[in-house]
């Protein structure tokens, strides 16, 4: 009947903590409102999946402001030709005043009606080409040219080149020593370096031995367990994530999972935690483990 219940359970959890599935511990998800627990090419994935959204912001914005202008520019060369109109109108107006046999004063009065009119038209038009120009610099300030934009790609070529040489040259001075020792000697100080918590050190040497593909699991484990002791919960469940998807039955799994759940909780995670929580107690019962994960799901519930 126990044995039921138990299989029971697990069926109801999101996803089966027995297989340690990677996708259960929630890390790595880009399409989350706050992702955590990135691993390294999933943190420059998202990186550039920002960037374009930025990109794309950018440029709808810059397109409605052209749409824009081109509207306001439509309007005003419709006034330009308006006033054309009028300009030829009056000229017209002013011939055939002269034409006409009229009396002086009456010719007079007339003629200060048209000149009134062209000085209004002058007006206006002095207007319009004072809203062009305001445009036309408007334009000028919102892009930026050919070659500016080549120079900007250039130096940005100059820039990322200078970053790999920096990072070749720091790699190479440090892993030099390392690529000569053998993968057992590196896991023994790793371990060494571990132990008297010169954590940095430690995860220098943990990184070669995942580079070497060297026991990936303990390593992974190791190094998500010093993100752990740092307060670096997000990057501890992704190194925890990548440990279990390689070995799910470690002798260090109790530990994996209660820490796992603590960092989930700490990153306010709750849910995932609290099916840990509950995954712990009932894999592992009688335990430490368990009895921990009992007494922080109590807090929760």
């Amino acid at each position: 009947m126990k044995y039921i219940i138990l299989v029971v359970f697990f069926a109801t959890l999101p996803l089966s903590l027995s297989s340690a599935e990677p996708s259960a511990f929630g890390a790595g998800d880009l399409d989350s409102e706050k992702p955590y627990g990135l691993t390294q090419t999933e943190k420059v994935i998202l990186q550039n999946k920002k960037n374009l959204q930025e990109i794309e912001l950018k440029s709808n914005t810059q397109a409605n402001k052209v749409d824009s202008l081109r509207e306001r520019l439509d309007g005003l060369q419709t006034i330009v030709e308006g006033l054309s109109k009028k300009s030829h109108d009056n000229k017209l107006e002013i011939k055939n005043l002269i034409k006409k046999d009229l009396e002086i004063g009456e010719y007079e009065d007339r003629l200060s009606e048209v000149s009134q009119k062209n000085l209004q038209d002058i007006e206006e038009t002095n207007s319009v080409v004072t809203e062009l120009s305001i445009l036309l610099n408007t334009i000028n300030e919102s892009y930026i040219s050919k070659d500016e934009f080549n120079e900007l790609v250039s130096d940005f070529n100059k820039f990322k080149e200078l970053v790999a040489k920096e990072l070749k040259a720091k790699g190479s001075s440090s892993s030099s020593k390392l690529d000569k020792m053998s993968s057992a000697k590196i896991a023994k100080l790793a371990r060494k370096y571990y132990d008297k918590k010169y954590y940095t050190k430690a995860i220098e040497y943990y990184s070669k031995l995942i580079d070497r593909n060297y026991k990936p699991a303990r390593a992974h484990f190791m190094i998500g367990e010093m993100k752990y002791y740092r307060k670096n919960y997000a990057d501890a469940i992704a190194y925890f994530k990548k440990s279990a998807s390689l070995y799910k039955d470690a002798s260090y799994m109790p530990t994996l999972m209660l820490h796992t759940a603590v960092s989930m909780q700490k990153t306010g995670d709750i849910k995932r935690a609290k099916s840990f929580y509950k995954g712990i107690i009932a894999k592992y019962p009688n335990t430490t483990y368990a009895k921990t994960a009992k007494s922080k799901l109590d807090r929760l519930n």
